[in-house]
């Protein structure tokens, strides 16, 4: 605390002031407000609202191609979003490779067009798999066969098909194609000063990780910017999540399955099995004591002692194997 003044002080001081002896010391204009520099050639158009929101709904978006492409690709496959930023258009196209597979399209209502890039890396690899290959082959820098360009034309497409469901919290949208190139350079769409955001997924292909891309100029959705700030839930959301997931179970739960118990297995040769009649007996791989394995769904889930309910026959389980379920549990 500072040294309290006392009343003959403060005269000795008002007096100095009006006589002139003191000088009030004036704060420049620089220190009273710090000026904060701006580059009118890269304008900050994008907010870090913008930019967050944009980074949900793409981690979203990834999720959703990982499982699309774990499925058809029958391997394993992640997607993650691990960096999004604003750049000049010209930027982007000089940090993809050349060849590349640029696809042009608009996500109506959105007025401007989208840019969604996969590199040689992701298209060699994915082609491989596609035909059977393990996707484990060296990529060579060449250029893309028209096979290959249709292949991944077709694949990306369906991909950006999953683009409907990820916007749908925000904004209905529709996938238009527009054009497809394998040379960035050629890409002038937009001006090369043009802000844009780009998103850079790390995709996972089994033991392989390559990169994609997604960019967006601003003066594609600028006219729908308003829409990037997100609502964010109350907490009394919770409940009507919690009813949701019970109203999935309860619809879930009556859902017919196949099951199936199998006995034993027996191999026979062409001939004998010809030569099966009425009365014939097999021998099965299996003793009356073991227990039989049930299968759900062509999966084995159980082990089981075969019985009568009744009049009917039955089994008894003995056994849980491994759940394909405990680890979304």
């Amino acid at each position: 605390m500072g040294e309290i003044l006392s009343q003959s002080e403060i005269d000795a001081l008002l007096s100095a002031l009006s006589a002139g002896e003191i000088e009030l010391e004036e704060h420049s204009s620089a220190e009273k407000q710090k000026v904060k520099k701006y580059d009118f050639k890269r304008p900050n158009k994008f907010s870090k609202e913008h930019l967050r929101t944009l980074e949900m709904i793409h981690d979203n978006f990834g999720r959703i191609v990982a499982n699309y492409l774990t499925a058809n690709l029958r391997t394993s496959v992640q997607i993650k979003v691990i960096s999004i930023e604003q750049i000049t258009f010209e930027e982007f196209i000089h940090s993809v490779p050349n060849p590349t597979i640029l696809m042009t399209f608009y996500l109506e209502p959105f007025t401007g067009p989208f840019m969604f890039e996969t590199g040689p890396n992701y298209v060699f690899e994915i082609v491989d798999l596609m035909f059977g290959g393990s996707g484990k082959g060296q990529v060579k820098t060449r250029d893309f066969t028209d096979i290959e360009k249709n292949i991944i034309k077709k694949l990306n497409l369906k991909i950006l098909e999953n683009l409907k469901m990820a916007w749908e919290d925000i904004i209905d949208v529709n996938i238009v194609f527009d054009n497809i190139e394998t040379n960035p350079i050629l890409n002038q769409v937009i001006a090369p000063n043009e802000p844009v955001c780009l998103i850079t997924f790390s995709t996972q292909i089994g033991n392989n990780q390559c990169y994609i891309n997604m960019c967006i100029p601003y003066i594609s959705i600028e006219n729908y910017v308003d829409k990037l700030v997100v609502q964010y839930k109350s907490t009394a959301s919770d409940k009507l999540d919690q009813d949701f997931k019970e109203k999935i179970k309860n619809n879930l739960m009556p859902v017919k399955v196949d099951c199936c118990v199998e006995l034993g297995k027996a191999i026979l040769t062409v001939e004998d099995f010809l030569n099966l009649d009425v009365g014939d007996v097999v021998k099965l791989n299996k003793k009356t004591s073991e227990p039989l394995n049930m299968f759900i769904e062509d999966k084995l889930h159980f082990k089981v002692y075969p019985g009568k309910i009744g009049k009917k026959l039955g089994v008894q389980i003995f056994e849980i194997k491994d759940k394909d379920v405990e680890e979304d549990a």
